[in-house]
């Protein structure tokens, strides 16, 4: 990337990209699309594109997307995360394996941005569905693949009961995602939030509702090689 860069006149109207952010921290650059306007979007991706930064465009609506795709052809997007990458592949994986465990189906959307993230961070990541408490059989024939893992992202909305009983299982920290997913109590997911803020079960760490970005990244720092 050259130094000498000069970022267009709309793009300066509209934000000021931290595109040295892998070089300086070893993770790069993610935009946020919900709020901005798919204009704004087409700004960002095009600078991203000029600069060859490794992107993530988190929250993608399909406006955004057919921007993000206009600027940089060949991007991955994927529906149900919402997430669109470029350069479209993942570096190679080093470091140790991140698990992502949604509850139910309808956590996958956030279950999914977690995966491709601690992915295109640089990590071996693998996804589990489907394993909430409802069923306890099913986590507990998931245990050698979850003892396997370095970091744990669990996924949950309604009661959020599974990262407390996940952690109490695994010596791996476990990061724990409230989802919006749930009946009028929940709350839009202050209901399980509040669960995993006070889980009795040590080595759980608590993200925002629906944060399955900042679950990921975390879960990629944490299972990041010993020497970085």
């Amino acid at each position: 990337m050259a130094d000498d860069w000069e970022p267009s006149e709309a793009l300066r109207d509209i934000a000021e990209l931290d595109l040295d952010r892998e070089q300086r921290r070893g993770y790069p650059e993610a935009v946020y699309c919900e709020g901005k306007t798919p204009e704004q979007v087409a700004v960002i991706a095009a600078a991203v594109g000029e600069r060859g930064a490794r992107t993530l465009f988190t929250r993608a609506a399909q406006g955004h997307v057919d921007a993000i795709l206009a600027a940089l052809p060949g991007a991955s997007h994927d529906e149900t995360a919402r997430l669109v990458a470029w350069p479209p592949h993942p570096p190679e994986p080093t470091g140790g394996q991140v698990l992502v465990v949604a509850a139910g189906t309808s956590d996958l959307p956030v279950a999914r941005e977690a995966l491709l993230v601690a992915q295109h961070l640089g990590r071996s990541a693998e996804l589990v569905v489907d394993v909430g408490v409802a069923g306890l059989h099913r986590i507990l024939s998931r245990l050698d693949q979850l003892r396997e893992a370095r970091a744990i992202v669990v996924v949950a909305g309604m009661d959020g009961a599974l990262p407390g009983v996940v952690a109490g299982l695994v010596a791996a920290p476990v990061i724990a995602v409230p989802t919006s997913v749930g009946y009028g109590a929940a709350f839009e997911g202050l209901a399980p939030l509040l669960t995993m803020l006070n889980s009795c079960a040590p080595g759980v760490a608590v993200v925002n509702i629906d944060n399955g970005y900042g679950a990921g990244h975390m879960a990629a720092q944490i299972a990041a090689p010993w020497d970085e």
